[in-house]
């Protein structure tokens, strides 16, 4: 590489100033920054998730919740279920924790360190909201940016040994001035010019600057580990209809899908996952089953209706005809619509 640290910040910003992607939570290069809450909130929900996922998310969330007291105000139940299909619940949990935390300061802090402290907040979004929100420097790397970084510099080690080098380098390459700019940049040229699978150099900025594209391979990098099989799980969920109502409980606040309603099931073969209630030995009826991925593992859920439970535990009985405004994950989401499809 022969381009010096000025030189590639000087050419991305540049890029950046003509390029950027319009995103809700976002302003514009070159005009005042963004709401923290905005960016915070963006940002937690954009972990492990696409933008184009978070888009109706995000404005269905700042529409409800306008800035952090609003939410800090809210029921957690009502964050949850209005969280329900994006995944990864825990944070939905931590984003109320949080907003009660920033509520009781009267203030997103101003500088890394303390957003540190904050409820949830790990290296990645004290670094993202320090940023871009407040405008100081912070060395922001997202999966796009290690993408990035990765190749401009070669790195040959693979993930995620690699990821000390990758921040290194990210540092170096980091300027004092627009430091949101130049973070939010490299995750845009992630995301649409050095793609994981096809990255486009002849568009790209830095593609002078650019060792992995020197060597001729660029999409070799990050080299990554050999991905480990995930296991298989099987477990059963219940379907207990009553005069148009349906049977919903309300999973414990810790572990999987942590605090969302569902429907009663057998704990996964897992006690500390599920409900682990007892069917009444009865005449149920086998609606099928769904399949689905979490992050360790896959699971088949079996579907069944028709009968009761011996200690349903705790729970509501929700309308039917209301089952999608129930906040329901997307794991039992699947499980309410093959039932109603059997009918």
């Amino acid at each position: 590489m022969t381009a010096s640290a000025p030189d590639i910040a000087r050419d991305l910003l540049g890029w950046y100033d003509r390029n950027a992607r319009s995103l809700p939570w976002r302003a514009p290069p070159g005009s005042p920054p963004p709401d923290p809450y905005r960016v915070w909130l963006s940002e937690v929900m954009l972990q492990q998730t696409t933008v184009a996922a978070v888009k109706p998310y995000f404005e269905a969330f700042t529409a409800r919740w306008p800035d952090v007291q609003a939410l800090a105000a809210a029921q957690e139940e009502d964050v949850m279920a209005a969280w329900a299909g994006l995944g990864y619940y825990s944070r939905a949990r931590n984003l109320v924790a949080c907003a009660h935390e920033v509520a009781r300061l009267g203030a997103f802090p101003q500088n890394e360190e303390e957003l540190r402290k904050l409820p949830g907040l790990g290296a990645y979004t004290a670094a993202a909201v320090t940023a871009i929100a407040f405008g100081q420097r912070a060395v922001v790397v997202d999966a796009n940016v290690e993408r990035v970084v990765a190749r401009l510099f070669a790195i040959g080690d693979s993930l995620p040994g690699a990821r000390k080098s990758i921040r290194s380098k990210a540092d170096a390459i980091t300027p004092d001035k627009r430091a949101g700019d130049f973070a939010q940049a490299m995750m845009d040229l992630g995301a649409t010019i050095c793609t994981a699978r096809d990255p486009k150099c002849l568009l790209c900025p830095l593609a002078l600057d650019c060792d992995a594209k020197a060597e001729g391979d660029p999409a070799r990098f990050p080299v990554k580990a050999p991905k480990m099989a995930k296991p298989e799980r099987v477990g059963t969920a219940w379907w207990i209809e009553r005069d148009g109502h349906v049977w919903l409980v309300r999973r414990p606040g810790k572990g999987m899908l942590g605090g969302m309603r569902a429907l009663p099931d057998d704990g996964w073969n897992a006690g500390s996952d599920g409900n682990c209630v007892e069917p009444v030995d009865c005449d149920w009826q086998d609606c099928g089953a769904v399949r689905h991925t979490f992050t360790h593992f896959h699971l088949t859920l079996r579907v069944k209706s028709g009968g009761t439970l011996t200690s349903p535990g705790e729970g509501e009985w929700w309308p039917v005809d209301r089952i999608y405004d129930a906040g329901l994950p997307t794991l039992f989401a699947k499980a309410a619509r093959l039932v109603l499809a059997t009918r």
